[in-house]
């Protein structure tokens, strides 16, 4: 039998301690966080690009050395600023990247803010439809890959996965070029639309410069099937970079969520296959996607310098290979400080969906 012990009738009754809740996880701390740390990011990348283009000397003698007389040329360097000591012009040129004030191309002297205004909205529309080529492709081909495990279907989508990511852009480009262009005839060899089509985009008022985009604005179907038409082939040269990785991160996150004990109680409970596949198993795989995907838009945007190149799509890539041909490095500088800031400010969007779908990623 059990002795009981009498506590006097002022000794407080001591409660357990109650649990801590867990700290952080909080939506805003994070996307604060994240907000912050844009700025580090472009300013690391900023100062690289100045310094390395800084180590051929200065712009105006790599661009205009040996077509100016010595005095011209001096005299350009003086007006430039190009004679003042490196970190003075570091300094200066940070202030004008702050205002938004990227100079003039010395090949050329155009305005980079407007040359970048003029040829970005091109790289962004080469980046949306490549990226709804990867999403087209790399998804289902995961989820069959997935469902039909150690199967023929899964050894030919994972040869296909690693045929998509370690194919060069640019050859990809010649090989659909050759097949579909010269050889089928299916689609234009090059440009973003017929003479017509570009002839009506520089008509329109208020354009945005993505031209699918301009083209459903203004109702026109004509113009819209004419930008679609010469769109495939550059979208799915840069589109089948980023499906590989698409298709093995989709394969392996099913294949993982198809193993778990809730989709085992569904099987027990008769539910299809296909349900479970495309209800269950199929949302938890997107999210590692979303995730990633901040991390492909920076993949997009070097790959589109070559397929750019290859198809003669006059974006920020077709641009900068141009610049770096005439060693325009002002010109660099200016188009690299902009694609900092484009993934800069892309994966932060990035994470903050991430965030909203996925709590754990806030811990």
């Amino acid at each position: 039998m059990t002795a009981l012990i009498d506590l006097p009738a002022d000794e407080p009754v001591r409660q357990a301690p109650k649990s801590k809740k867990k700290a952080g996880g909080s939506l805003g701390k994070y996307l604060a966080i994240r907000f912050v740390l844009i700025f580090p990011t472009i300013f690391i990348l900023v100062t690289m690009v100045f310094f390395l283009m800084r180590l051929t000397g200065d712009p105006i003698t790599a661009a205009l050395g040996g077509r100016l007389p010595a005095d011209q040329l001096a005299a350009r360097i003086h007006e430039a600023g190009y004679d003042r000591p490196l970190f003075v012009q570091y300094i200066e040129y940070l202030g004008q990247i702050a205002t938004g004030n990227f100079g003039r191309t010395i090949s050329d002297n155009l305005l980079i803010s407007d040359m970048l205004a003029t040829y970005g909205t091109a790289t962004l529309e080469l980046a949306i439809n490549s990226l709804v080529v990867a999403l087209l492709i790399g998804i289902p081909l995961g989820m069959i890959a997935a469902y039909k495990r150690d199967k023929w279907q899964d050894a030919i989508s994972r040869v296909l996965a690693i045929a998509f990511y370690a194919t060069p852009v640019f050859f990809a480009g010649l090989i659909l070029k050759l097949v579909f262009s010269i050889w089928l005839g299916w689609f234009p060899v090059a440009g973003r639309g017929t003479t017509n089509t570009e002839i009506f985009m520089a008509q329109l008022e208020v354009p945005t410069g993505i031209y699918w985009l301009d083209a459903l604005r203004s109702g026109n179907m004509d113009v819209f099937w004419d930008v679609a038409h010469h769109a495939v082939l550059p979208a799915v040269a840069l589109g089948l970079l980023t499906a590989g990785i698409f298709l093995r991160l989709v394969r392996t996150n099913m294949i993982g969520t198809l193993n778990k004990d809730f989709v085992e109680a569904g099987r027990s409970r008769g539910v299809s296959e296909y349900r479970l596949l495309t209800k269950h198993a199929y949302k938890p795989a997107l999210i590692p996607i979303i995730t990633v995907m901040g991390l492909q838009i920076a993949l997009l945007l070097g790959g589109a310098v070559l397929t750019e190149t290859t198809f003669e799509w006059k974006g920020l890539g077709f641009q900068l290979a141009h610049y770096l041909t005439a060693r325009d490095f002002v010109a660099v500088q200016g188009i690299v400080a902009l694609l900092a800031v484009i993934v800069a400010v892309t994966n932060f969007i990035v994470d903050v969906i991430a965030a909203l779908i996925d709590p754990r990623v806030r811990y």
